[in-house]
C-alpha cells in the first residue's frame, strides 16, 4: 500500500473512531437526562433528598423528593421506587403516586427515583434497551431502563467481600452497590450508602408511620408476588394479603429474614420509627430465562421461553395467556399501597392516612398505564 494510502484510510479509520465515540457519548451521558415526573393535582410542594442529607447536594445522589398533603392532620406514609432501577414497575408505580393520588388526611410522600446513579447506566453484555416508551393518547413517554446497582462510575473499586455496616454481615463484593443491601447507611461511607443514610433519615425525620419499598423480582425466584414485611409490621402485612386475595390479587407475606442485612424491611424497621415492607412483582427481563431483551419485554412480560418454564412448573408466578405484562404488575402494587394505607388507621387508630385517586388495579388493566400519565409541560 502506498504512502498517500496509508494516510487515506488512517484518515477514514479515525474519522470512524470519532464518530462512534462522538454518537456513544453523547448516548450515554443523555441517560444523565431525568425524565420529568408530573406534579399532579395532590403535590403541595417538592423536596430534594439532601433536605436530609446535604452532603448529596449538587451530585446525582440528589432526586425529588414529591410531598403529597392533606387538608386535615394525620399520619405519614413513605414511598419508595427506583432502589432497584431495573425494577421497572415499582419505578413506575411511584410516578403514577405522584401524577394521580390526592391525600385528604395525612401526608404521602413518594421518591420514585430512589438511586439516581443505577439509572445512568445499564447491566453489561444483557443487551437491555436503555429506555422504554409508553404510549398515551396525546403521545408518549420515555422512561429510563436502568440496572440493579450503582454505577461504577459514582462508586468504585468493589471490595473482595462487602461488610455490611453496622452489622458486620459478609456479602458478595458486588453487594457493595445495591442499594438494597446499604441500609441504614453511613454519612460517611460510599455513594450507595450515603444514599441509604439520606433516605433512613427522611423516613425518620418526617417521622413516617409507614414505609412502602417497591420491588421486582425473576419469576424463578421464589420470593416473588408478596410483601415482604417487618415483625413489627406482620400483622398490617397480613391483613392486607387476605384483603388483595379478597379482591383476587394474590399475593403472599413474607418474613423478613433477621439475618439478611441491608433491606429496607429490615433496617428501617429496626433503626426508626417506621413500620417498613417490601412489596415483589415478577419482571422477567430480569431472569436470565428470557430470549431478546427489548421494549416489548419489560412492557408485555411475554417470552416464549417463560411459557415453556411455566408448563415445567418452574415458575413461583403463574404466567397466564398475558404473560407479566407492566399494567398487572403495577396494579399489584398500587392495590397493595392502596390496601396498607387503608389499614393502617385500622390496626394503628391514632395513625390515619386517607388518599384518593390511585390507578386502581381493573382500571389500568382495562385502559393501560398511558391513561394514567400526565403531559409534561414544554420549557
Amino acid at each position: 500500500m502506498s504512502m498517500p494510502s496509508r494516510f487515506f484510510t488512517s484518515l477514514i479509520l479515525l474519522s470512524i473512531a470519532l464518530a462512534t465515540a462522538f454518537f456513544t457519548g453523547n448516548h450515554f451521558m443523555s441517560l444523565y437526562e431525568r425524565e420529568p415526573v408530573v406534579k399532579g393535582p395532590g403535590v403541595t410542594r417538592v423536596g430534594k433528598l439532601s433536605d436530609y442529607f446535604p452532603k448529596i447536594k449538587n451530585t446525582v445522589a440528589d432526586t425529588n423528593v414529591y410531598f403529597l398533603e392533606g387538608s386535615e392532620p394525620g399520619a405519614t406514609v413513605v414511598v419508595f421506587g427506583g432502589i432497584h432501577s431495573i425494577e421497572t414497575a415499582g419505578m413506575m408505580s411511584a410516578v403514577l403516586l405522584v401524577e394521580n393520588a390526592v391525600v385528604k388526611t395525612g401526608r404521602l410522600i413518594v421518591v420514585p427515583h430512589s438511586n439516581e446513579s443505577a439509572f445512568t447506566h445499564n447491566a453489561p453484555s444483557e443487551g437491555y434497551p436503555s429506555r422504554f416508551t409508553v404510549k398515551t393518547s396525546w403521545g408518549s413517554r420515555r422512561f429510563r431502563y436502568g440496572d440493579r446497582l450503582t454505577n461504577p462510575v459514582h462508586q468504585w473499586p468493589d471490595p473482595e467481600i462487602y461488610v455490611h455496616y453496622p452489622s458486620g454481615d459478609l456479602q458478595a463484593d458486588f453487594e457493595v452497590r445495591n442499594l438494597d443491601r446499604a441500609f441504614p447507611g453511613r454519612p460517611d461511607g460510599g455513594y450507595t450508602e450515603r444514599v441509604a443514610y439520606a433516605l433512613t433519615e427522611l423516613v425518620r425525620k418526617e417521622n413516617a408511620a409507614m414505609t412502602l419499598d417497591l420491588h421486582e423480582a425473576r419469576p424463578m425466584n421464589p420470593i416473588v408476588n408478596c410483601i415482604i414485611a417487618n415483625e413489627r409490621a406482620a400483622e398490617i402485612a397480613a391483613m392486607a394479603v387476605m384483603d388483595l386475595g379478597m379482591q383476587g390479587i394474590k399475593m403472599r407475606l413474607e418474613p423478613s429474614p433477621k439475618k439478611l442485612r441491608g433491606m429496607t424491611h429490615r433496617e428501617l424497621g429496626d433503626h426508626t420509627q417506621t413500620l417498613a415492607m417490601l412489596m415483589e412483582t415478577p419482571s422477567p427481563a430480569m431472569d436470565k430465562l428470557h430470549g431478546r431483551a427489548d421494549e416489548s419485554l419489560i412492557l408485555t412480560g411475554k417470552d416464549e421461553f417463560f411459557r415453556s418454564a411455566d408448563h415445567r412448573r418452574l415458575l413461583y408466578a403463574a404466567y397466564g395467556q398475558n404473560g407479566y405484562p407492566l399494567e398487572e404488575r403495577v396494579g399489584r402494587h398500587l392495590a397493595s399501597v392502596t390496601v396498607l394505607i387503608q389499614l393502617l388507621a385500622e390496626v394503628h387508630s391514632d395513625q390515619k392516612v386517607e388518599v384518593e385517586n390511585i390507578p386502581e388495579y381493573k382500571a389500568l388493566q382495562e385502559n393501560g398505564i398511558g391513561s394514567f400519565l400526565r403531559m409534561p409541560q414544554k420549557d
